[in-house]
């Protein structure tokens, strides 16, 4: 097991080639393995930020235990993706796609954002106060 694999986001999507895209053209995510299942995406992991995330198309939960927030209606977790440049990640993740939930602000930790991808999950983007 790689150091980066300790812990690791598991996403479940209604169209694993359409987040794939969406994640490279968001955050700049690098694709290091994909496995197709049942002409879906049976399994994928991508490093953003250099940190490793997998994902997967949904499947019956009796076989997953997990549903895609479109099937719940919304997420019970976000995912705080920690960036050099906040502005930067903010905004090409809403130009791939993305709605913001929360604008970016300067906080007292730094300025954050939230947006939610097209497939229901909540990203916090943090960084620096680039005025700091």
């Amino acid at each position: 097991m790689s150091e980066r694999m300790r812990l690791a986001p598991y996403l479940t999507v209604s169209d694993g080639q359409a987040a794939l895209t969406f994640y490279q053209e968001a955050f700049d995510a690098e694709v290091l393995e994909t496995y197709p299942y049942e002409n879906k995406l049976g399994h994928a992991s991508i490093t953003v930020n250099d940190a490793e995330v997998m994902l997967a198309d949904a499947f019956d939960v009796s076989i997953t235990g997990m549903r895609s927030p479109e099937s719940l209606g919304g997420t019970p977790v976000s995912i705080s993706l920690n960036v050099d440049d906040p502005d930067l990640w903010f905004d090409r993740a809403v130009a791939a796609g993305a709605t913001v939930l929360r604008p970016l602000t300067d906080e007292f930790y730094g300025r954050a954002g939230k947006i939610v991808d097209p497939f229901g999950h909540v990203w916090g983007l943090v960084g620096p106060d680039p005025r700091r």
